[in-house]
């Protein structure tokens, strides 16, 4: 949370079980506008919600953690909860939509998951792509930086994301060897691609990529896919493509054998003035 809200304020709930430990806890970025205050979801940052300790009264601890965000006489409430909340909280004036996300359930057998990419758009071109392209292991956080800001410049868009932003998220992960930073060289040392992917014992996420935007081996981005799913597969079971909405992203995704899976997007707004004016200005 510190390394995507730094300068922002944001904080965390807590909800205590009868014996002082901890039940529920629920991180939050908190903003304000005009005098009125909200919670969003933090750049990058797919999921929040609460986490619940298995065993605890979770409607006791769902409501203590629902007292303390009252406290900040919130206006505006905006947080996407991990496919894992099997209890959603039941919150007053909270409306409950659902979104998709695209996942390879299991990739500790890369083989396995190989055989689910599709053999004409994924695996040829990944097989023609490896005879010449090479994991780079050595990419730094500041090069990636400015790696992917020539991307979005070469497609003639602003990166929404600052060098300053990219490299202290990068760094923050490497640093808890929770984070895999990737690309791929040419023979002549021209990197074509690379990925940063964050992960922890239960499912991997792709953040961010970049494309050589003076050209690039069209096999380069399925083939840096497979390289992070062979690196992650001893590390963590799932692999989320942060997939959105958009029908041709979801296509794109499901040559590789992903699934959508689906996560709660819950919101609430005070009244429907309110709910203009920020949709407007937010």
């Amino acid at each position: 949370m510190e390394a995507v809200c730094h300068g922002k304020q944001w904080d965390v709930a807590l909800a205590h079980a009868p014996d002082g430990s901890i039940a529920a806890a629920m991180p939050y970025l908190l903003g304000s506008r005009c005098g009125m205050h909200y919670v969003l979801q933090p750049q990058l940052t797919q999921y929040n919600g609460p986490w619940l300790r298995p065993g605890c009264d979770q409607t006791a601890a769902l409501q203590s953690l629902h007292d303390q965000l009252r406290r900040h006489h919130l206006l505006f409430f905006a947080q996407n909860f991990s496919p894992q909340s099997n209890n959603l909280p039941q919150w007053d004036g909270y409306e409950y939509s659902q979104r998709i996300t695209y996942r390879i359930d299991d990739i500790t057998d890369p083989a396995l998951v190989f055989q689910g990419f599709d053999k004409q758009r994924r695996q040829r071109p990944i097989r023609r792509a490896e005879k010449t392209l090479t994991p780079f292991y050595d990419l730094t956080p500041e090069d990636f930086a400015l790696f992917h800001a020539d991307y979005w410049a070469s497609r003639g868009e602003k990166d929404l994301l600052s060098y300053e932003f990219i490299v202290r998220i990068v760094n923050a992960t490497l640093s808890r060897q929770q984070g895999l930073l990737l690309g791929l060289k040419d023979p002549d040392g021209r990197l074509h691609a690379a990925r940063f992917v964050v992960f922890d014992n239960r499912c991997a996420y792709s953040l961010l990529s970049a494309l050589n935007p003076s050209g690039h081996h069209n096999g380069a981005s399925p083939l840096l896919f497979w390289h992070i799913i062979q690196q992650l597969a001893s590390r963590t079971k799932a692999f989320d493509f942060e997939g959105s909405m958009d029908p041709s992203i979801a296509f794109s995704y499901s040559l590789y054998g992903a699934t959508p899976t689906t996560y709660p997007h819950v919101t609430r707004f005070c009244n429907p003035i309110v709910k203009k004016l920020l949709q407007h200005k937010i």
